[in-house]
């Protein structure tokens, strides 16, 4: 149908150039083809190949527009990429409620739920690992590791010591250090998020790292001891480093806890440039050996 216009030959020219606008956007977009049909097959096929043009365009701006829009905001669009699906809440009975509004509809499998479902994983392993990534990730993912990796060290180290400032400022280990012991312990750190009742260590195992409590309650279980809590701004899993022998105490996530874990090799490394710190380790160390009960020779 044509687009019937009144007749403009005595109105100004901002209205005429207004309808003559709409006249050529409704031709452009397909949705018309101007105040009257076209008349022989030359008008015919012009004003197709006018309507696939503007169709072409249309398309081609949507696209870009999207894309604009997805560029806004990439690490989370790599979050929903990685993850899918969405995060699934517990009601009462544990019965499964659809994902929040922040997730990814169902339909959309993305690479950790093509592999929950290829493995055949039960539904509450499946549960812990969306919390999982919620709580690490926040709904953003970056690759962190090869964004420093690019950077100089100088900006770098500012950038981790800017990081770590929370952690930095709750621990007084670190408050009271030498700058530079400070900056060259938070570059090994390396970020872990543990879920409640997550044993972080176990009794008996070898120890490979030590960990700083960036936020969150841990409790330190011992046998025929008193629970211990530790909370922001702590440190545990020093002794086995220390005394190079197993751990002497489980410790168990009593909250969603944000952790900077030390391997044992880095630890080595640290201290053995600041000697100084290794009896501020040996310290806690002995003070915490003699709580429960145990005594280990400290090399």
């Amino acid at each position: 149908a044509g687009c019937r216009l009144p007749p403009l030959q005595n109105d100004s020219w901002g209205k005429q150039y207004s309808h003559a606008l709409f006249k050529a956007m409704s031709h452009m977009l397909c949705i018309g083809y101007g105040q009257q049909a076209p008349e022989g097959m030359t008008d015919v096929w012009l004003t197709m190949l006018s309507m696939i043009v503007g169709a072409t365009c249309y398309a081609m701006f949507i696209g870009h527009a999207t894309a604009l829009i997805q560029s806004l905001d990439s690490s989370r669009r790599q979050y929903q990429e990685k993850v899918g699906g969405g995060c699934w809440r517990r009601g009462r009975g544990g019965a499964r409620l659809a994902p929040t509004r922040r997730s990814v509809p169902r339909a959309q499998y993305k690479q950790v739920e093509q592999y929950m479902s290829f493995h055949k994983l039960p539904g509450d392993t499946r549960q812990r690992i969306h919390e999982y990534y919620e709580h690490r990730y926040q709904g953003k993912m970056f690759d962190e590791e090869n964004i420093l990796g690019e950077l100089s060290e100088p900006l770098k180290e500012e950038i981790i010591n800017f990081n770590c400032r929370n952690l930095v400022a709750n621990m007084p280990l670190f408050a009271n250090a030498d700058p530079n012991f400070v900056t060259a312990m938070l570059t090994k750190l390396r970020f872990e998020v543990f879920q409640p009742a997550d044993f972080i260590i176990r009794e008996g195992t070898v120890g490979k790292k030590m960990y700083f409590i960036q936020h969150g309650v841990v409790s330190i279980l011992t046998k025929g001891s008193k629970e211990t809590k530790l909370s922001d701004g702590s440190y545990f899993g020093e002794i086995c480093l220390l005394t190079r022998g197993r751990r002497t105490a489980s410790v168990r996530a009593d909250t969603y806890c944000r952790l900077y874990s030390l391997a044992v090799d880095n630890f080595n490394e640290v201290l053995e440039e600041y000697p100084m710190m290794r009896r501020a380790f040996e310290t806690v160390a002995m003070d915490r050996l003699d709580r429960i009960g145990e005594r280990h020779p400290l090399p």
